[in-house]
């Protein structure tokens, strides 16, 4: 892998963790055009992951602090039950982990029209949740988190958006647009972290030289810079656009890039 290659895939998976369009899909495309797989395409996942987690810690460190403030008063508060909410959530998510991981990883590796289907059904779900008139609910309850904990878990095939899925999912349930944002960023920062570890594993069992091969030390350092700057800046982004309501724009996107995808598919 080329630096400019990684710069380039770094800037797309810093933007597309957070905006409502599909990272996994994203990168996927990607790396079909750079002609990127194996051992050099998983280190170089894990690393630009790992960034955007840190992205997320960046923008939302007081949301962070505030959480463990409360949660270290011992006491059945608000922030106690935010946590609380974010680990209900994660349970969909660990169970897909941990018991079907390597069917999604060969889903993974089925080629680009799995990509292109997924991304029009991202559109779908964008269109639904901005056109829905659900009645609003103050606060994201435990069984909501839940729901919204399935939506991550299915948005792990690659073309279906993490916080596309989750964001419109709570917004269906008439979850409040402020709040959603925040929960959705959040609750993904522990499955992340899990992924990439269960990735550094996999990386440890084949070798650092395998796991290397292919990527300099360059290219690494670019794309996980290029992933972390832009997913500050799309992570300040997406809340903004969430809090306006304007992911329509972000359907069109998905529909367009999702029929292209299938195109190309079938000309590669």
């Amino acid at each position: 892998m080329e630096w400019f290659e990684a710069l380039i895939l770094g800037i797309i998976q810093g933007l597309t963790e957070y905006l409502p369009v599909s990272s996994s899909g994203h990168l996927a495309i990607g790396a079909n055009l750079f002609g990127l797989s194996g051992e050099e395409n998983l280190t170089f996942t894990v690393a630009v992951h790992v960034a955007t987690v840190l992205s997320t810690v960046v923008i939302l460190w007081k949301d962070i602090v505030w959480l463990f403030k409360d949660l270290f008063k011992f006491q059945w508060n608000e922030g106690t039950k935010y946590i609380i909410n974010i680990l209900i959530s994660m349970i969909p998510i660990a169970i897909v982990g941990f018991f079907f991981k390597d069917k999604v990883e060969a889903v993974f590796g089925s080629g680009l029209l799995v990509v292109g289907i997924c991304l029009l059904v991202t559109a779908t779900l964008l269109a639904f949740s901005y056109f829905a008139k659900p009645r609003q609910r103050e606060k994201i309850s435990p069984w909501h988190a839940f729901v919204i904990g399935i939506a991550q878990s299915i948005a792990v095939l690659p073309g279906l958006s993490r916080s596309g899925s989750t964001i419109a999912t709570g917004l269906l349930l008439g979850n409040k647009k402020e709040r959603l944002a925040q929960f959705s960023f959040l609750m993904v920062i522990p499955p992340i972290l899990g992924e990439a570890l269960l990735d550094v594993k996999d990386m440890a069992e084949v070798g650092v030289e395998t796991a290397m091969a292919g990527l300099s030390v360059t290219a690494l350092v670019v794309g996980f810079l290029a992933a972390f700057i832009f997913g500050c800046l799309a992570c300040k982004w997406m809340i903004s656009i969430v809090k306006k309501g304007k992911l329509i724009w972000f359907a069109v996107y998905c529909a367009v890039v999702g029929a292209a995808t299938i195109v190309l598919s079938a000309v590669l």
